[in-house]
Parts: C-alpha cells; structure tokens; sequence
C-alpha cells in the first residue's frame, strides 16, 4: 500500500491544510500525518468527514505520498502544487514554488 495523507482546503480561506498526528490541520505537508495501512486510512476518512461536517474543511481527500530524501512529496502534480504553491508568482507574499518539488 501507498503512504497516504488527509488533505483539505479550510472553509474560512480556502487555504490548503492536512491532518496532523494531533488532529489538527496544519498548512505545512511535512507535519502531515501519515497512514501506513488500510486501518489508519480509514481513521483519517472519518475525521475527514467530521470535520467537514462540521464545516472546518472542504474538498477532503486521502492523497498518495512518497518520502523522498526525508521529505513527503505528493506523487500526483495537482497535490504537489498545493503543497507547495503556484508553480508561478501570482501575487504578493506568494512565491512560486520550488521547481524540483513540482517536477514529475
């Protein structure tokens, strides 16, 4: 089975998130929590859905990840650009992201 991590955009900004291993949603994928097997992915399936029943997220989803060189990297682009950043400078305080990550 493939490493997977919980994602979400929070409902007050939109911002990306994922779950952390305390239960809280972090903007930061290397504080995501990992789950290793089928049991842990189903836990975070159901927090996922309690959380955005009670409106803290939107658009959850259990994503793959891989470790490489020590850090999680989302193996599809569209996660990795949200993990990461626009792949372009678009607006103040938002720089592009690291080329490498977003690589396929």
């Amino acid at each position: 089975m493939t490493d997977k991590v919980l994602t979400a955009n929070r409902l007050t900004d939109g911002i990306a998130v994922w779950l952390d291993a305390k239960g809280q949603w972090t903007e930061a994928l290397q504080d995501a929590l990992v789950a290793r097997h089928a049991e842990a992915v189903a836990s975070l399936e159901a927090i996922g859905k309690r959380d955005f029943s009670a409106n803290l997220v939107v658009d959850v989803n259990v994503v793959e990840v891989e470790e490489v060189a020590g850090k999680l990297r989302p193996l599809r682009l569209r996660e990795r650009i949200r993990a990461e950043g626009p792949s372009i400078v678009y607006a103040d305080g938002y720089a592009a992201a690291d080329p490498d990550f977003i690589a396929a």
